[in-house]
């Protein structure tokens, strides 16, 4: 099982009307995982970047997971464009129920 995001790494939210992102500042450095909007139901995951600083503490894992969460409750569906978001959501079963068809 892989590790969760320690607690203390807050993810936060910042939406545009188009565009929105995930991002996680800790110790100076910025991690983010962008996206846009593609109508009200659905969002395209297009670019996850972790710093070397952050690496290794599931950070970009959490990001994804944010989504996910985010998604269910907003009943969005989601297209994961980035690679990584993309395998993130391919190792989790638990998580494609927001895939988009």
């Amino acid at each position: 099982m892989p590790a969760e995001t320690p607690s203390e790494i807050r993810i936060e939210r910042e939406e545009g009307p188009t565009k929105g992102r995930y991002v996680v500042h800790l110790d100076g450095a910025e991690a983010e995982m962008t996206y846009t909007r593609a109508g009200d139901g659905l969002i395209i995951i297009d670019h996850t970047g972790v710093p070397a600083a952050m690496r290794g503490m599931s950070v970009g894992q959490g990001m994804v997971r944010r989504a996910v969460e985010d998604a269910r409750a907003e009943n969005r569906r989601i297209v994961p464009l980035c690679p990584f978001a993309k395998a993130q959501i391919a190792r989790h079963p638990e998580w494609q129920d927001v895939l988009s068809s």
